[in-house]
């Protein structure tokens, strides 16, 4: 009994406090948001509600700091009952890896494109836009990102400010800091601060209000045709703000956890076909359509080969409940 007791104290006095999580990964969090624009508040708050401070099964079994379960993974796996038994979920080498992967999985999602358009300060409408997207469905989902920012103070790193340099390494809670098997994450802007973001492994960028055709290319000094090729347009095109274009050339399917998308009222084909990064005349024929030809809403596209694909998974955006901790289940 007393070696139980012992047991359970040494347990208990090993869980991490959420100020000692912060301590440990805003420097990672500020790495991510220099790199994507997704602001340091934001990823550290879903990164202690998601992981319960580092101290959930998901965390401290597969360095899985934000619940993304497996589609399309290629990586180790860890087994673990969340919104049904035994789901499967990405394992990580680090936890270093675990936040890279949480911005790519933004950057390269269609439905969190919209967020990208905001500034890296205003974590409220990152929040709500998260909640917006589908990112969780628990009804407080925003208003608990908000509640842990604030209460916090984690917005003082949308500013670019690191955890500070005298603290030493080796104290218990600051270990690893330095991850050297990842090696440095790159900062995706151009000269002028325009971000560049990644889906399908194709650079895009999303159109602000004053951008025209001619002025991305000078901006970005690229060839005239370019920017007209790689995304089907003319080069007299009027661009729209909030809109996607690429600045390399779209692929012939999706990135594999992309199988298919349901037509909303009012999508193109070509709408699809961007916001996946998909050229449009493999996209028409994958799903035996002519150009010109128009899709109706409920219809389910092919984003990949139909032999590729499999009956389309809820739980790809699951639901979660309004418990703290236990919220993790993305992907």
């Amino acid at each position: 009994m007393l070696l139980l007791l012992m047991n359970v104290i040494a347990s208990q006095a090993q869980k991490w406090t959420r100020e000692e999580y912060v301590d440990r990964y805003s420097d990672w969090a500020v790495d991510e948001m220099k790199r994507s624009g997704i602001p340091a508040s934001i990823t550290l708050a879903q990164g202690v509600l998601e992981s319960d401070n580092g101290n959930s099964t998901l965390s401290t079994r597969g360095n899985n700091h934000f619940g993304i379960k497996c589609h399309g993974w290629k990586g180790k796996k860890i087994i673990h009952d969340d919104d049904a038994k035994n789901e499967c979920f990405r394992k990580y080498k680090s936890a270093r890896e675990s936040y890279v992967d949480h911005t790519d999985f933004l950057m390269g999602s269609p439905r969190y494109s919209f967020l990208f358009e905001l500034d890296q300060t205003d974590y409220r409408g990152w929040a709500k836009g998260l909640k917006k997207a589908g990112y969780a469905t628990a009804p407080k989902y925003a208003n608990l990102l908000i509640r842990i920012i604030e209460e916090n103070e984690l917005d003082r790193y949308d500013s670019g400010k690191r955890r500070p340099k005298d603290k030493d390494p080796s104290e218990p809670g600051l270990a690893d800091i330095d991850d050297p098997t990842l090696g440095d994450v790159d900062d995706f802007e151009v000269e002028v601060g325009r971000r560049i973001l990644v889906r399908n492994r194709i650079n895009y960028i999303i159109v602000r209000e004053a951008d025209t055709y001619q002025s991305l290319n000078k901006e970005l000094d690229l060839m005239p045709f370019e920017l007209a090729k790689y995304n089907e347009i003319e080069r007299d095109s009027k661009l729209v703000k909030g809109g996607v274009i690429y600045l390399q050339p779209k692929r012939g399917k999706a990135s594999v956890e992309f199988r298919f998308h349901t037509v909303e009222e009012g999508e193109t084909m070509y709408e699809i076909s961007q916001m996946y990064g998909i050229k449009l005349k493999k996209l028409l024929q994958k799903n035996l359509m002519e150009p010109g030809e128009k899709p109706y809403p409920g219809d389910v596209i092919h984003l990949r080969k139909k032999k590729e694909s499999v009956e389309q998974d809820d739980s790809m955006f699951p639901e979660e409940t309004d418990e703290v901790p236990d919220t993790s289940g993305i992907g």
